[in-house]
């Protein structure tokens, strides 16, 4: 480990420490994944990982949240939250992500409040904070603590440090709520969550190692990494048929390739939401 890494570890288990008892918000991805471990090596028992296992969180995460708290020693419970129930959050909206988080964090501080927990944090991290997340709102709004941002993490920090304490999901691919593969102002539901993950699952299963299928009614884009143009080419009958299935009309290949919030880019400058989470304010 370099010295510029272990200082940041060591920081990072000095803020958990000054937490005393912990809620942390767990997705199982790499970031949430960074921040369990550590507050379970810190806080032992007064740390609690929660998983919200909603339609929107895709069923492989949830069993690996499932298996690698167990693995950890990590106490891990499981909820299910209600965005689906919001109109709000199914009109999906540029802010949609404000929404869930909301339900989230509503849901943690009750847990929180009724065993005396003293603190909720969650994954975000440094890179987070230039993009559009109206999450962060929400968590401003709840007091949501951001141990990585406190220690000073940036994304390849977290998958260096993950690496060189032996987690195993260092290098799992970024991998956004399911409701974000929906066009801003297409409404959701489980059903259409269900359809999504079940496409992506055939692209899983195919060695696809980083991608999103985009739902435009009916027609499935799918974006894989330029470098895999070549296995979509080679699976394409394979591909065709099997989303075709799931009751897409028309599947597509998006020579753009795999980019991360791809969805966003249509939005105009006033519906973009960067929130400095240092003061809470918007920027």
């Amino acid at each position: 480990m370099t010295p510029e890494l272990n200082e940041k570890y060591q920081r990072l288990k000095g803020v958990i420490a000054q937490y005393e008892s912990l809620i942390v918000a767990f997705s199982g991805g790499i970031d949430s994944s960074l921040v369990a471990y550590v507050a379970g090596q810190v806080l032992g028992n007064k740390a609690l990982a929660v998983t919200s296992g909603s339609a929107s969180l895709k069923r492989t995460d949830l069993e690996l949240s499932k298996r690698l708290s167990e693995d950890w020693g990590i106490r891990h419970e499981v909820i299910v939250t209600d965005e689906l129930n919001k109109a709000d959050y199914r009109a999906n909206p540029t802010n949609r992500c404000f929404h869930c988080k909301t339900s989230l964090y509503t849901e943690l501080q009750q847990i929180a409040a009724a065993r005396n927990i003293q603190v909720i944090a969650n994954g975000t991290n440094l890179d987070d904070l230039g993009d559009h997340r109206p999450g962060l709102i929400a968590a401003d709004n709840h007091n949501i603590r951001s141990p990585l941002v406190e220690s000073g993490f940036h994304k390849a920090d977290i998958r260096a440090l993950a690496h060189e304490l032996g987690l195993e999901n260092a290098d799992k691919p970024q991998a956004a709520c399911l409701s974000s593969r929906f066009p801003y102002g297409t409404a959701i539901n489980q059903q259409l969550l269900a359809q999504v993950e079940a496409a992506e699952d055939v692209l899983a299963e195919l060695g696809f190692s980083q991608f999103r299928v985009r739902h435009h009614d009916d027609v499935a884009r799918l974006e894989v990494l330029p470098e895999e143009f070549n296995l979509a080419a080679q699976h394409h009958q394979t591909i065709e048929q099997r989303i075709k299935a799931l009751g897409y009309r028309f599947v597509t290949l998006d020579l753009g390739g795999f980019r991360s919030g791809s969805l966003n880019e249509g939005l105009r400058p006033e519906q973009i939401q960067v929130v400095n989470i240092f003061d809470g304010r918007e920027a």
